[in-house]
């Protein structure tokens, strides 16, 4: 009995991988019509958008915690700030010169591109700024001053960059 069962179960596993097989090679004989989706556009749009909130949400507790509203906790601190740093390189070729294309899509002023070395030191200052405070906060166990003017300097190039580059 379990030899019988031995070969139905072998026939039946040739001829599903038979059919799975022959199922492929159809396939391979069909024309594969072109993936749609979003534009690089909006693909460069969608990244900097979700990269921006995520920004926000991050920088939260370090502005409340540097302000006072919370209390200081360095392990969340840091987490918050290695996240910022990271974030922060999403946004290098998060702006390419297609998705110049104004509201409603988003909010990018078109002086990002007529004024792109600026806008590109500002990037770059964002995230230098931002790698600087990874450092003060994995060595600061108190909202010290060095603490405050870390989150202060990244602060001023968030506000830097709404200012001149984000329409409102």
């Amino acid at each position: 009995m379990n030899l019988t069962l031995t070969k139905l179960s072998f026939a039946l596993l040739a001829s599903c991988s038979f059919n799975v097989f022959a199922a492929d090679a159809a396939a391979v004989d069909k024309p594969v019509a072109a993936a749609t989706g979003p534009s690089p556009a909006k693909q460069a749009i969608a990244v900097r958008k979700a990269t921006f909130t995520l920004i926000g949400n991050s920088f939260k507790g370090i502005g409340d915690a540097s302000q006072g509203k919370v209390e200081y906790n360095q392990a969340d601190i840091e987490k918050r700030a290695k996240r910022l740093a990271f974030l922060s390189e999403f946004l290098d070729g998060a702006f390419p010169e297609a998705s110049n294309v104004g509201e409603p899509d988003t909010k990018a002023r078109a002086e990002i591109w007529t004024q792109q070395a600026d806008f590109d030191k500002k990037l770059k200052d964002f995230q230098a700024h931002a790698a600087n405070l990874v450092k003060v906060a994995a060595s600061e166990k108190t909202a010290s001053d060095a603490f405050k003017d870390a989150a202060g300097t990244l602060a001023k190039d968030c506000k830097g960059c709404h200012e001149n580059f984000k329409i409102k």
